[in-house]
């Protein structure tokens, strides 16, 4: 078995090329990759009750295969009841070999069990070439055993790029097989 993931080799292999030639780039160093993929996971209700943290941290943890880390407060905010460094959320960045498996997951498994899919939203770029989209349920996953989750929560999920510009973004994470809903001219 290979240490690297089906999405990779199609990076390498049929992405490069295309990207190339639709952009006319002069050389290889100029084509845009996808630099990491990071997963955040606010709990609102998490200055009532400590354990929606562990329990976000542990599911995210499950999902991606990597360590998540509890997010905390950097201010406090009264009318919040939210006091500084009291954890509030999760987070995790997946790079390299543990990105191209969750995306190649998220793309096969996960976005096929979303209610009433119809492909994800382009209008979601940063202007830099990065994307974020919102998940309102966890339980897409098939990782998280729907009997076991307290509550359904959603998360954020951002693909950091190096393109220069939208078009190259989108047309990248087009070819790696992200299922957008309109086609960007």
């Amino acid at each position: 078995m290979s240490n690297t993931t089906s999405l990779k080799d199609k990076y390498r292999s049929e992405v490069v090329s295309a990207l190339m030639e639709q952009f006319n780039y002069k050389s290889t160093m100029q084509i845009p990759k996808l630099l990491k993929i990071s997963i955040n996971q606010g709990v609102g209700n998490a200055t009532q009750d400590k354990k929606l943290v562990d329990n976000a941290v542990n599911e995210m943890t499950t999902i991606t295969g990597q360590k998540a880390v509890a997010t905390i407060a950097s201010k406090s905010i009264s009318n919040f009841k939210l006091r500084e460094f009291m954890p509030i959320g999760a987070r995790v960045t997946l790079r390299d070999k543990k990105m191209y498996e969750f995306l190649e997951r998220f793309i096969t498994v996960a976005l096929p069990r979303v209610r009433d899919f119809k492909g994800i939203n382009d209008k979601s770029f940063d202007g830099r070439g990065n994307y974020s989209l919102g998940i309102k349920e966890q339980i897409i996953f098939p990782e998280i055993d729907i009997d076991k989750v307290p509550r359904i929560t959603g998360m954020d999920i951002t693909f950091v790029t190096s393109a220069k510009t939208d078009a190259e973004a989108y047309a990248l994470l087009k070819a790696l097989g992200l299922p957008f809903k309109n086609q960007k001219n």
